[in-house]
């Protein structure tokens, strides 16, 4: 059910609206997509609000198909969403405790490898808990492929890791688009560390094979100690997988999310 929001009286402006909801205590306000969010505690408990400008309209039209198409426990989606008079739209989500992987920072990369930061931490974690992480994303994605969607722009920075609770969310799946589809475009938004090479070729087809491939990228560069591909702690039969998820030519690839999970799950146990 919809948190209850009391409607924005015509002379509010956004923050004083916000401030109607609850008290601030987060701002997340460097996002690449523009967005603006924030950590707001509601009476009815925390919540992760996501404001869109009328400019967005599109991520905004995206989120809310992907959330009407998929549904998973890994999944975070939004309690509800409202249009404003200002011009902006609002997705509220519930609050997970944790830390995002790769968060919007003006470090840049460098925030991966802070000791204090989420991805630093996740990666000194015992090796059987980030493979739990990792499997709880693989899941998330078993569904996602049959909901018949196509992972755009998945990177370290739609995963948040819950310290306290073991626990993997996966957040921000804006660009999550019907597959398959043709490239219409040079290139694909994303991370390049993420990224399949039909990603980058106007004209080529995006399928489930592409989703196979971020996964595939996932499991290299989070089950590995440093952020340079070179503290491996898998083994080699684990490694053998990831390098048929990653080949260079979708053909070569396993060719649904399901099949990867198994394979990575076979080797995994």
């Amino acid at each position: 059910m919809p948190i209850p929001l009391t409607p924005i009286p015509a002379d509010a402006d956004l923050p004083t609206w916000l401030d109607g909801l609850g008290t601030r205590f987060a701002a997340f306000e460097r996002q690449g997509s523009g967005c603006l969010s924030y950590g707001i505690a509601t009476s009815p408990g925390r919540r992760f609000v996501k404001v869109f400008r009328a400019e967005h309209d599109r991520l905004l039209h995206r989120a809310l198909s992907v959330h009407a198409a998929v549904a998973h426990e890994s999944i975070v989606a939004p309690l509800a969403a409202y249009r404003l008079r200002s011009g902006e739209s609002v997705l509220v989500y519930p609050w997970r405790d944790g830390g995002v992987l790769y968060p919007a920072d003006p470090r840049g990369a460098a925030v991966r490898t802070d000791p204090d930061g989420a991805m630093a931490r996740f990666r000194a974690l015992p090796a059987d808990r980030v493979e739990a992480a990792l499997d709880a994303v693989l899941d998330a994605h078993v569904a996602v492929a049959a909901a018949g969607l196509v992972a755009v722009d998945f990177y370290d920075g739609c995963l948040l890791y819950d310290f306290a609770a073991s626990r993997m969310h996966l957040v921000d799946v804006d660009e999550y688009r019907p597959g398959p589809f043709t490239l219409e475009a040079d290139r694909l938004p994303g991370s390049t560390r993420f990224m399949a090479p039909e990603e980058f070729r106007r004209g080529a087809v995006i399928d489930e094979r592409t989703t196979v491939f971020h996964l595939g990228r996932m499991l290299r560069l989070l089950l590995d100690a440093g952020d340079v591909e070179a503290a491996w702690r898998g083994t080699d039969r684990q490694a053998a997988v990831i390098t048929t998820a990653t080949a260079s030519r979708p053909e070569g690839r396993h060719a649904t999310v399901a099949e990867l999970t198994e394979a990575w799950r076979a080797v995994t146990a």
